[in-house]
């Protein structure tokens, strides 16, 4: 079965790709089951009712999901489509520590079935601008994105699974540092609270087109996640356009058998769900 579940669109600030636009392109490509996953990024973006106004980026304003229209978009189409494809209601939360009220009242305002959780920005300083790394080694930056994903585990609950969990290796200079081994005490740390806690990680398929040279999350990081007992895994394509929409999907899941997993899933009302790989 063919699913993708890390899925943005015109709701996203980063993303034109209209909602049906998504669905009628993901049945053409035979995807059977996806999870819309729009970016909400406290902190950095405001919601579009709040009486401070936008932020803005380059001169555009940039907001968090327009909710309400989102949610009843979501239930039209769900209707419409439901006989040719399922359809699944989550959101990204790019959490940083300072924000989690923001997010635990979000949460509670809608049935989500399932819920990314990622770190997108630090101090509210961002990755792809190169903001949080600027003066920092990249052991120090490293050590900074890591301690404050292990801190939102620990305090915030409400999500499903991790988003591309070594996400900043997408903007580090590649020079070859060994991010894993100088960092794994406390990935260790974060995997075993997330398995307590029954939660699961993602793997993100858009290492292929960022040109990474390995998974996203690192096939390190998914071994030592099985090796202490992981078994939660959903699989994303980080989709923006039609080209995103189900890439690399397929072959992920023969990776994740070369490593030795067993399942994916997928999400029904914040509940796992096992699929043979």
């Amino acid at each position: 079965m063919l699913c993708d579940y890390h899925v943005h669109t015109i709701y996203s600030d980063d993303s034109i790709y209209e909602m049906e636009d998504v669905i009628k392109d993901g049945i053409k490509k035979g995807i059977k089951e996806l999870c819309f996953t729009d970016h909400v990024d406290y902190g950095i973006k405001r919601d579009v009712d709040d009486p401070r106004g936008p932020v803005y980026l380059n001169g555009q304003p940039i907001s968090n999901v327009d909710y309400p229209k989102y949610y009843e978009e979501y239930l039209t189409l769900k209707e419409k489509y439901k006989d040719q494809i399922t359809l699944k209601l989550g959101l990204e939360f790019g959490i940083q520590m300072h924000t989690i009220p923001d997010y635990e009242a979000l949460f509670k305002s809608y049935p989500f079935d399932f819920i990314i959780l990622s770190i997108h920005q630090v101090d509210d300083l961002e990755f792809w601008t190169g903001d949080f790394q600027k003066g920092r080694t990249e052991k120090e930056y490293y050590e900074r994105y890591y301690q404050e994903l292990y801190d939102v585990v620990k305090n915030y609950k409400n999500y499903s699974v991790l988003g591309h969990m070594d996400l900043i290796k997408r903007y580090d200079d590649h020079d070859g540092y060994d991010s894993f081994n100088n960092h794994k005490e406390i990935i260790t740390d974060i995997l075993k609270t997330v398995i307590k806690d029954g939660k699961g990680i993602e793997i993100n398929t858009s290492s292929v087109r960022y040109e990474i040279g390995d998974l996203t999350p690192s096939r390190d990081i998914l071994k030592l996640y099985l090796e202490l007992g992981g078994t939660i895994i959903t699989i994303g394509s980080d989709s923006h356009k039609d080209e995103h929409l189900g890439a690399y999907i397929e072959e992920t899941k023969k990776e994740l058998k070369e490593l030795g997993f067993k399942q994916y899933c997928t999400y029904n009302k914040m509940i796992p769900e096992f699929h043979n790989l």
